[in-house]
């Protein structure tokens, strides 16, 4: 893919890498691959902002030669250290040394653990600005959005806000604009980002949002460093981040389960036809067979959770330890839940899962449902009407 101007004299120079299946370490599944966005500005100094992913720097680079060489560049913002972020930073600097980078001091301190190098950093504070010519950019710094480095550039000539990784998401397209693909795939792919990544800092998120509207800074684009820009409707994404940072959810149910012989899974089963038969829409994941990924998305919006797992040395079975691992960090707020599951000497798991919905602050709804050894017709029946009871208390939420 070439450079594409995305305003007058601005371009994306990052690049698409359309085969990531996971990302932080297996953490995320990245179905849809995922960009490393840079844009660069062309003006009395011409800047660089963000760079991509270490083994994409030659990609980068001759994007940016095909309007400049790269020896012109004057500055380089590095919003944020990560290195799907600043992995081509070495090799920029290599071919030009005389490039000033700009960025916090958390993200000084870090890029100097990193990289070991004496570049010419200069580090900037929320409110300061950085005249190129006829453009001026400010500084926003953004503290745990979603690393204490992280900071947003806004250029206000554009009404541009250059924000890192909010707003993004793990999206790999032809296409670089939000009018131009599925909204429906690019909301799903947001909401999957901002659930996996950012939920546990919901209220650092809406704080920082609250403060930018304060601001009364008008915003007509928002490029993030991953996925899609948002040109056409820039404000859907800022509205989808201030209801998911207020975790405001719908009358929804996702019943998460994992099961050794079958048992638990026919609980599953029967409690998910009860939710529906009360009229509340619900999804069903085993924890063994789909994506954590996928799963937090789901949940991201869901009002209620259900959560089973067959009894192991009196706790959960593996997979599903490991996925409650992962969703007690992310700190949902504003929900109810229940545990199910069944047991062969001991039931332990409920207790683990009623144990970790108690330390996230999820309202335990009503009494564990377990069943001991196989299911007969009325525990199947119970399983039902406990579905139907959970669905009812959901709706009068």
């Amino acid at each position: 893919m070439q450079a594409l101007k995305i305003l007058p004299d601005i371009y994306w120079v990052g690049a698409v890498d359309w085969n990531i299946r996971t990302f932080h370490g297996h953490t995320y599944s990245t179905k849809r691959g995922t960009t490393y966005n840079a844009y660069l500005i062309m003006d009395d100094k011409i800047t660089l902002v963000d760079a991509v992913y270490g083994p994409f720097a030659a990609e980068m680079i001759e994007k940016i030669k095909e309007i400049i060489p790269e020896q012109k560049i004057d500055y380089l913002i590095v919003n944020h250290l990560e290195l799907d972020h600043t992995g081509a930073l070495p090799e920029i600097i290599k071919l030009n040394p005389k490039v000033k980078l700009f960025c916090t001091q958390k993200c000084k301190e870090g890029l100097s653990r990193y990289y070991n190098a004496d570049w010419d950093i200069q580090v900037v504070h929320s409110g300061e600005k950085l005249k190129l010519g006829k453009r001026t950019l400010t500084f926003i710094e953004a503290p745990m959005i979603h690393w204490p480095d992280s900071m947003f550039t806004y250029c206000q000539d554009e009404q541009l806000l250059l924000p890192n990784d909010a707003f993004g998401q793990h999206y790999a397209t032809s296409e670089r604009f939000d009018d131009q693909v599925d909204l429906s795939i690019l909301m799903e792919e947001t909401a999957k980002y901002y659930a996996n990544i950012l939920w546990p800092l919901s209220q650092i998120i809406l704080k920082k949002i609250e403060e930018i509207q304060k601001l009364n800074i008008p915003i007509k684009m928002i490029a993030p460093s991953h996925g899609i820009i948002w040109r056409k409707d820039p404000q859907k994404a800022i509205k989808a981040y201030l209801s998911w940072g207020k975790n405001e959810t719908k009358p929804k149910v996702v019943v998460v389960y994992e099961s050794m012989y079958g048992a638990t899974e026919k609980m599953a089963r029967k409690i998910v036809q009860g939710i529906t038969d009360a009229g509340i829409s619900v999804k069903l994941f085993d924890a063994a067979v789909t994506e954590r990924t996928e799963i937090i998305a789901e949940m991201l919006e869901a009002g209620g959770f259900i959560i089973g797992s067959s009894s192991h040395d009196n706790d959960t079975l593996p997979t599903i330890a490991g996925f409650l691992h992962f969703f007690k960090g992310l700190k949902p707020k504003n929900r109810i839940g229940c545990v199910f599951g069944s047991y062969g000497w001991a039931g332990g798991a409920i207790k683990s899962i009623e144990e970790i919905f108690k330390q996230t602050g999820i309202e335990i709804a009503q009494p564990a449902l377990g069943v001991q050894y196989g299911l007969n017709e009325n525990e199947l029946r119970r399983c039902y009407e406990y579905g139907m009871e959970f669905a009812q208390k959901l709706r009068k939420r």
